[in-house]
């Protein structure tokens, strides 16, 4: 018997943009991830700025992990090599689990785009109490490369032969049971 496709699920998703120099009137990269993902059929949550710190960081993502409602969490900023880059320092301790393979094909899709300089990129990401936390660099290019060449299939529950979508929480989980 074949397999009934899975459909298109809409999720919650939340975008934080971290940047000690942009506001939000300001941030090209953050209007860029909101246009794609409600381009996709997804709804944007919640969106916030905040400045390149640790402790600023995590207390927004924690909000939005204990938030039922929040799905995916977007962060773009904060992960080159400069001094005051610390997304990936600030978010790794909040991760259950690591998806190692995110950042690895981030930066070779990214390689033929910028060369090289892609070794500079800590793009990482991971699943937090169910939801999943995406950490992209800082520019508007990067910020549409990974959202086209991962994210775009990987939030897509009909997507095969795997996608994230089943990891999340609510609905979405295979561990409920559907009504």
């Amino acid at each position: 018997m074949a397999k009934t496709p899975t459909p298109f699920r809409p999720l919650n998703i939340s975008v934080l943009t971290v940047s000690d120099t942009r506001s939000i009137a300001e941030d090209t990269s953050g209007d860029a991830l909101i246009e794609l993902l409600t381009t996709a059929g997804h709804t944007l949550h919640e969106r916030k700025l905040v400045k390149d710190d640790v402790y600023q960081m995590r207390a927004v993502v924690s909000n939005w992990i204990a938030d039922q409602e929040t799905h995916v969490v977007l962060i773009t900023g904060g992960t080159g090599f400069y001094s005051r880059d610390s997304t990936p320092e600030a978010m790794t301790p909040l991760f259950d689990k690591t998806i190692e393979g995110f950042g690895e094909l981030f930066r070779q899709i990214s390689h033929t785009e910028i060369g090289t300089s892609t070794i500079q990129s800590r793009a990482i990401a991971g699943l937090a109490n169910q939801t999943l936390i995406f950490c992209l660099p800082g520019s508007t290019g990067a910020c549409k490369t990974a959202w086209n060449g991962i994210l775009e299939e990987q939030l897509n529950a009909s997507h095969r032969p795997c996608n994230f979508v089943s990891m999340l929480i609510g609905p979405y989980s295979t561990n409920q049971h559907e009504a």
